[in-house]
């Protein structure tokens, strides 16, 4: 599969919350997650986050998928069912390596997570 293909996966089955198919797209070793307010060095540690947030997981949409070699971006809208915060627009930057994801790094506006988790954030594991 192509790197780009590999993350459309992944996507997908995170929005169907597929966490155990998900889980299959990852890296095992040197795995990094990093976001504006957490980070993961484990991909079962990020899925369990994942895993947490599906509660208010109403949809989540692809608006652009492009790819550069290993390297893939999303854009994508995270829409939720919690209304304090609402939809939050995510842009994701993955590196796949060995028909794996390596390294995702998330952009988002941080202190609309942090309000929602009142504050306590998960650590790097």
């Amino acid at each position: 599969m192509q790197p780009k293909d590999i993350v459309a996966q992944f996507i997908a089955d995170i929005q169907a919350q597929r966490f155990e198919e998900a889980r299959a797209s990852l890296a095992t070793e040197g795995f990094e997650y990093v976001g504006p307010n957490m980070r993961f060095l484990s991909p079962d540690d990020m899925l369990s986050y994942q895993f947490g947030m599906a509660a208010i997981q109403k949809d989540l949409i692809v608006r652009q998928l492009s790819a550069d070699g290993e390297h893939v971006f999303a854009i994508l809208d995270y829409r939720t069912n919690f209304e304090p915060i609402g939809d939050v627009r995510l842009a994701i930057w993955f590196r796949v390596r060995r028909d794996r994801i390596q390294t995702v790094e998330t952009f988002y506006n941080a202190a609309v997570v942090e309000n929602m988790l009142g504050g306590i954030l998960p650590s790097a594991g």
